[in-house]
This record gives C-alpha cells, structure tokens and sequence, in this order.
C-alpha cells in the first residue's frame, strides 16, 4: 500500500483508565481498617474492571477471550505483515560490497529517492546503474523480461499463458539473441556490466527481500527465485518496448472487421483522410537530397498491393488474430491513447536565451511507472569515462531513454510509422505458396512452464514473412474461402495470417541509446541515431551552442509497391513483397532550422505530402499537435510556461460537439441541467472545480453518443474508443443529418442526428446523476475520470495474486484531461471513464542552466509497496508539480538526503 493510502495510526492513548489513582476506597490509616468488608476497593480502572469481568457468565468471558484472541492475532499478523512487506526496502545510506566493482562508487539520493551516481570508470558506472535499479525495481524487470520471453506463467500461473503463447510466437527473445553480436564493442561491455551490477544485488538477496510480490506470490506455490539477469535480458525487454509503440496490426485488424460489418465504403468514413493542409507536420519543409528509391521498390510508383478477398471465415480468422495479439501484456501500453507530446524551442523563440525542450510520453496507467530518473556521472569527465548524464531510463535497460547530458538534450514521441504488416498465407503440406513456387515453413517448438500446473508445447510456425498468428488462437486457422486469386486452389490448402514486422530483423538499437547519451552536439546526435530501429521515433534535439532540430529514426521497411498496406495482403503475390531493405537513415526527415524556431512533435505525420517515400497513413489527426504548437509559438517561452503548456486540458473535442448540442431542444428543469453547463465553459476539462461540471457532462454525453450511434452495426471488438480519430469521425457526421449512421437498425424508427443527440444528452445526464448528484453543478470530471495504478504482470485468479494486487496496486486519483488534449489521460468510451493512459512522466530542460530544469514521474523511484517513495510523484503530477531536476555536482549534493557507497568486494 502507498502512502498516500496507508491508514493513519492512532493519535491517542486510551481516553479512560487510572490516571490519578482510585477514587474511592479507605480514607483512614490502619487503625480504622475497612468498615465493609474485603469487597470493598476502587469502582473503576483495570481491577474494577477484571473483578466485573470475573462475575460475568462463562459464555461471554469465553466469548471475549476468543474475541481478544482473534484481535490480538490480526494485530500480530499486520505486524508481521508489514515487517514483510518492508523487508525488500534497500540500503540506501552507509557501504555496501559490490562484486565486479573496480573503485567506489557514491551513490547520492535526493528527498524522491532519484538516484545520482558517480564513479571512476564507465564499468563502474554500469554496474552500479544495474545494482541501485536492482534495489528498486527489480520485479518490475523481472515482469518485463517474463512478460516479453513468454515466461510469466512460470511466476504467476495459468493467467499469463495467452500472452506467453503470444510472446513466445513473436519471438522477441529469438531476436534479442542475435542482436548482442551485432552491438558495439563498448555497448556489449556496458550492457554486461550493467547484467553484472543487477547480478551482484541478486546474489545478496532472498527472493522475499527483492520485492513483496515474491513472498505473496509464493502462497501459491511459485517458484519465486528469480534467475540471473542477462544482456539478453535487457535486449529482450527493449524488443518488446519497441513492439508496444510501433505496430499497424491491430488496425488492420480493425479495418477488416468493420468493412466485413457495414461494407467498404461506409467503413471509409471510420478512417477520414488526414488534413495535411491544417496540421503542421513534424518536420516543415525541405525534400530528400541524397535519398534514392531502392532499387524494384516502386516500379513507377503506382502500383497498390493485391488486397485479399474477406469471406466470413477468413473475417473470423482475422478477427482470432486481433485477440490473439490483445493478449500479449502491455509493457508501456499500446493502441489508442499511446503517445507523446515533445517540445524543442530555439533561442530566438525562448525567453531564456537559450534552448528549451520538454517531452511528456503518454503511456499504459501502471504501477510502478515505465519510468525511472537516475544520473550517471563520471567524476572526471574524458576519453576514458566519459559519461555525464540524466534522465529518465528504463527499469532493465542500461543508460538513459531519455533526458541530456552535459552539452545536448533530448526527447522522444512515438512516430507512428507503417513498420507492420498482416499477410495471408496459402499453405499445404508444410510448404508456403509464393509468387509461383512454394517453400518450407520453418518450425520450431517452445516449452512454456506454468506455475502449479505442468507444462504445454507450443508449436511455432514461421513463413519467410514472418510468424504465423493461426497457432495462438485455433479459430485463426479457419482462414476462409480462397481470395479471388486463389480460386480453384485445392480444398486441403490452408490459409494462415503472418506478422510482417520490421523489428523482426535484428539491429544494434542500443548502440543508440548509449552514442546519444555521449553525442557533443544535435549534429553528433542525429549520427548516434542512425542506429535505432524499432520503435519508430520523433526525436527533439537542442545543444549548448543553439542549435535545435528534430529527427525522424527507425527502420521503415520498403516496399515493392510504394505504398502502405491499411489491411492484410496476399502472401503469394510478388507485388505485396518487402525488398528487405529499409529506408537509407540520410533520408529520413529531419530539420535544424524549424520553423518559428519551434519543432512539436506530438504523433502527427512526420513530413508533408512532398516527401517522396511511404512512411504511414495512420497518425494522429492532429489537434494535440496543433494544439500545443499555438501554445508555444503565442509567446517567448520560459521552463514555467513549457509546464503549463503540458498540463493544457483543453478539449479537442468541445469545439465540434458543444455547438451541435447546444441546438438541440430539451425540456427546462432536468433534461437541460446539464446543457445549460455548457453555456459559458471555457472547454477546458480539470478534475474539480470551475469548468469540471461541464466537462464531465460533455465527455458523458460523449460515451452515450458513440454507443447509440456505432453499437448497432459493430462488432465489440470494434467499438469506438472515443480517441482522436473518433472526434474527426463525428464532425463528418455533424454535417450530415440524416446518415445512416445516426439510425438504430435494431428499431422499427429511422432515427436521425438530433434524435441521437437529445437521447445521448438525457443518458448522460442520468448517469452522471446515478454516479454523483441530481444537481449538475455539483459534477466533477474527476469523479468519475479516476486514475487506477495496475501491476501488469499480475495476471490471472487465485487468492495470492489477488492478496498481491491489494497489496501493491494503491487507490485511485481523480485527475482531469482526456484523450485528445495535450494533458493526455485516454480512456476508453467502449469500457468506462476511467484512465487507461497517462502521462507517464514530465520533462522541461532549461540548456541555459541545466538545474533549473524540471522533472516528475508518473510514480516515485521505487517500486516497493512501503516506501515512501512508491507513489509520492503521482501525487505530485496529478496535482500538476514538478520536481527540481539538479544536474551539477554541487546543486546534487546541497540536495541530497542520503548517501550510499558502493566498494570492491574483498
């Protein structure tokens, strides 16, 4: 439990008992003795008491001893309870031995807890990033690593088995293997120092002294001893991030499903055209200078990948895919809702006179956060150790995601490019067709260990591109009726759904994070980037000397046809092909002169309609991005106004639904309560207080309006979200009254737009007063907007995973946002108002003076239930703060709270 929720314990002793003394009793000496009798003495306090209590019938003095008993236990058993769950708290104060480490090492904690470490050498320095990670976070890495190799049902159960199957197929271990001999020789000695320094914590730990989890998780029979960390571990946890932030499947699984339910052309009004007249994209102008076409990658440019025939049973095939790929845990979140915002101001647009960044991930709402702050920090700064940087890392990967150094900053956002593919595949006999031959289809057999319960076989299947999805889910593998190019083929042939992904090929992606973290300018930077693979990023840029850009980075696979594939293709067709190239890194977009001097990337597309290459089609619509880019650009901006910026809640959606529902005619009295908020709001949507009536009114009225106008004629897995794309889905229909959209085919009525309008207005203003009050200005958006922090790898039922999750997941927090807005808290119209992404940390760097920069996380540095560092930054990011982010060695240590050294072992 956090601390923010744990009970408050007694304030004081016992209002009666003897204070003073008795009050009544022999008043002479003991010449007078006592004039009644041995009965007589005090009638109260303890012996008063005891002396009733004895004269009291047996049943109820045996009633009492066993309710005392009962007490005393649970008191007992809260104690020990606690002792338990405080065991795993780490040593952060006083010496510690550290196998491997060459010197001493200083740790030195600020009042968060955010670890700055220094050392002589960049082994040390490794070694103690993976020691002080080990101390806080360890579950959370163990978790990732389970989460994305397919083991977690060996810690947690039967409840993890769907997402290990899928894990287990995608094989991002398989490829994490061959990525540790494509990394450099420094990267590969740093990343095993790190596994060292993670190893050398484990060594000196039982597992009930690493986390909670493992003690409770053990009531069930688990084999909690977790083995050693390894690099492969980290390269493995890395994949599966690039996973989460990347994709393009699960849209087109979502495209097939509505086609299949209202026909093509209906389903093209889900997906409007993206505006690239009116959204500014993340790199302004320019063209490709030395880029080329790869060789056979186009053919003229005009030529679009063969679609494949959807029958119902290769719809259902499709649709099997989709759940099967929703089974795979998030590790930061994914789908609607996943994103950033990054911010980087040149000096001429700056009120500092030098550079501003400021990024802010919106992420999976869990526990602990994505993210953990640290500092790495050589003591003396050259060619021989020569780290000097802070930011925000990933708990199980070594250095720092993202953050600065000592000359250059940085921050990323997800870029959305069409990295992903879903390939129908013709297969008989153990042979996949192709253009006009067939070949085999690899096979490989997996073990998956499950915690109480045995073990199962899993068969994986891979086809040249990539593995087969069919042996997830059984239903996959009733692909349907051939696709019209595939009539006639024999009856036996199989039809089986691949993912094509770019970050199936291995790449030396860390090698990027640790050039960045050493780069001495935006130019050595963008160089340090030429190596990152997956996810797809955006990344901001500033250095010391002025100069600020952004960089587009990732392997974008090239097509044969040029052109994005927004729904699976026909495997067999030579024109659906990948070259097996990517796109050149000196032709991705890229600026170092933005315009305005500010660069905003915050999910839109990347470049113009100029740019010469397929990139994507799927990005943000753009609201947040312009949104935040007229924030910015309005005045000279300072590390305060870049805060501001961040926590703007500014609905997107306000402006196009708020006048459609003002028009619409509702009863005085109670039907317009609540249209009548909508009046003079500012469209801003904070948890409580002025303007949070309406927004919880509108965002009510939202979900209502969505389920009345899609529920009829989706299918569920397919029902909106309420994100972004929704909103632009909407405004097309605002203009067009009698859509067939509006009309409720389950009715005997035509129902129009206002008809769906006024009923959405009176649910909502049901609802929220069965939620919360009959008075509408007595609403809050944070009632019913509320933030629950979830454990992702407790999975599953059984009375120690429940007791696990009481124990670690902490109550909610009421928060204001919404999907859309700059403040980014998504949540799911189909599912409830409750969050389901988040910011997941807030960064502002100021490179006029790196300590008046600003940092908070979406939860506190550890990851232990009992310390006071658990939630402590949630509570101070809800409430919209900020924490002091001190780079230099004096202003770290005037803040720090507790130091910790790390020696050689003997």
């Amino acid at each position: 439990m956090s601390e923010h929720t744990r009970p408050a314990g007694p304030t004081a002793g016992p209002t009666a008992g003897p204070t003073t003394g008795p009050t009544t009793g022999p008043t002479a000496g003991p010449t007078a003795g006592p004039t009644t009798g041995p009965t007589t003495g005090p009638t109260t306090g303890p012996a008063a008491w005891w002396r009733a209590f004895r004269r009291m019938p047996d049943s109820v003095r045996v009633s009492t001893y066993v309710v005392a008993g009962l007490v005393l236990s649970l008191v007992v058993a809260g104690l020990f309870a606690l002792a338990l769950a405080r065991r795993p708290l780490p040593q952060t104060g006083g010496e510690l031995e550290v196998p491997g480490v060459a010197g001493t090492v200083t740790v030195l904690r600020d009042g968060a807890g955010v670890p700055q470490v220094y050392a002589d050498s960049v082994t040390d320095l490794a070694i103690a990033q993976g020691y002080v990670t080990a101390q806080e976070r360890f579950f959370q890495m163990d978790v990732r690593r389970r989460s994305a190799s397919g083991t977690l049902a060996e810690l947690v159960g039967g409840g993890a088995l769907p997402g290990d199957r899928v894990a287990r197929t995608l094989g991002f271990r398989v490829v994490a293997q061959q990525e540790v001999a494509l990394l450099s020789p420094d990267t590969r000695a740093f990343l095993e120092a790190y596994a060292d320094g993670v190893n050398a914590y484990l060594a000196q730990q039982e597992p009930s002294e690493l986390a909670v989890e493992y003690t409770l998780l053990d009531l069930d029979g688990a084999d909690s001893a977790p083995e050693d960390w390894t690099a492969v571990d980290s390269l493995t946890w890395l994949k599966a991030y690039g996973w989460d932030l990347g994709g393009g499947a699960a849209d087109e699984v979502e495209r097939v499903l509505v086609a299949d339910a209202v026909g093509s052309q209906r389903a093209e009004q889900l997906w409007p055209a993206y505006s690239h007249q009116t959204v500014t994209p993340v790199v302004t102008g320019g063209a490709v200078v030395d880029g080329r076409f790869e060789p056979g990658a186009t053919e003229g440019g005009t030529r679009n990948p063969q679609r494949v025939g959807f029958g119902p049973r290769r719809v259902r095939a499709v649709g099997a895919a989709g759940r099967a790929l929703d089974a795979l845990p998030e590790g930061v979140g994914r789908g609607p809702g996943v994103g950033s915002n990054a911010v980087v101001v040149g000096a001429e647009a700056s009120a500092t006179g030098a550079p501003l960044l400021a990024v802010d991930p919106h992420l999976a709402a869990q526990v602990p956060g994505p993210f953990m702050q640290v500092g790495l920090h050589c003591r003396d700064v050259g060619p021989e150790c020569p780290w000097d940087v802070a930011g925000f890392s990933l708990p199980g990967v070594p250095g720092v995601v993202q953050g600065h150094n000592a000359e250059v900053a940085w921050g990323m956002a997800a870029a959305g490019l069409d990295t992903t593919d879903l390939v129908v595949e013709r297969i008989r006999d153990g042979r996949v067709l192709t253009d006009r031959r067939t070949r085999p289809v690899r096979t490989r057999t997996e073990t998956i260990d499950v915690a109480g319960a045995g073990s199962e076989l899993l068969t994986v299947r891979t086809t040249r591109h990539g593995p087969i999805l069919s042996d997830i889910d059984p239903a996959a593998r009733e692909a349907g009726e051939a696709a019209p190019a595939a009539r006639g083929a024999d009856l036996d042939e199989e039809l089986a759904i691949a993912v094509q992904w770019a970050g199936s090929t291995p790449a030396p992606t860390l090698d990027a994070l640790v050039d960045l973290a050493l780069a001495e300018d935006v130019a050595t930077a963008r160089q340090a980037l030429s190596s990152w693979a997956v996810p797809a990023v955006d990344v901001v840029l500033a250095d010391r000397e002025g100069t600020v850009g952004v960089q587009v980075a990732g392997a974008v696979p090239v097509r044969k046809s040029g052109r994005d594939t927004t729904e699976p293709t026909a495997g067999w067709r030579a024109e659906n092909e990948w070259t097996g190239r990517t796109l050149a890194y000196g032709a991705l977009p890229f600026t170092t002169q933005p315009a305005d001097g500010v660069a905003v990337a915050a999910n839109q597309a990347p470049v113009g309609t100029d740019y010469p290459f397929h990139l994507g089609t799927t990005w943000d619509p753009g609201s947040r991005a312009s949104r935040l880019r007229d924030l910015v650009v309005s005045e000279p901006q300072d590390v305060g106004s870049l805060q501001e910026a961040q926590r703007d809640s500014l609905s997107p959606l306000a402006p196009v639904l708020v006048p459609a529902l003002l028009a619409v005619g509702l009863d005085d009295g109670y039907a317009d309560d609540g249209q009548r908020l909508l009046e003079d709001w500012d469209l801003t949507q904070p948890a409580a207080g002025s303007g949070a009536a309406a927004a919880a009114y509108l965002n009510a009225t939202w979900r209502e309006l969505l389920a009345l106008t899609f529920h009829d004629e989706l299918p569920a897995q397919v029902w909106p979200d309420g994100g972004p794309r929704w909103v632009e889905v909407v405004a097309g229909l605002l203009d067009s009254p009698q859509d067939p959209w509006w009309d409720d085919v389950t009715t005997d009525r035509v129902e129009d737009r206002d008809d769906v309008l006024r009923r959405a207005m009176l649910e909502a203003r049901d609802e929220l007063t069965r939620r919360q009050a009959r008075e509408a200005e007595q609403w809050t958006w944070g009632h019913v907007h509320r933030l629950f922090l979830t454990s992702p790898g407790l999975v599953g039922d059984g009375v120690a995973l429940d007791l696990a999750r009481r124990v670690v997941e902490p109550d909610a927090w009421e928060v204001g946002g919404g999907p859309g807005a700059v403040d980014a808290t998504g949540w799911d119209a189909s599912r409830g108002f409750e969050v389901t992404t988040t910011p997941a940390m807030r960064m502002v760097l100021s490179l006029e003076d790196w300590d008046d920069s600003r940092w908070v996380s979406l939860t506190g540095v550890s990851g232990h239930p009992t310390s006071s560092h658990y939630t402590d930054q949630t509570d101070l990011l809800v409430a919209g703060g900020t924490l002091p982010f001190l780079f230099s060695p004096e202003a770290v240590a005037d803040a720090a709270d507790s130091e910790l050294t790390l020696r050689p072992a003997p």
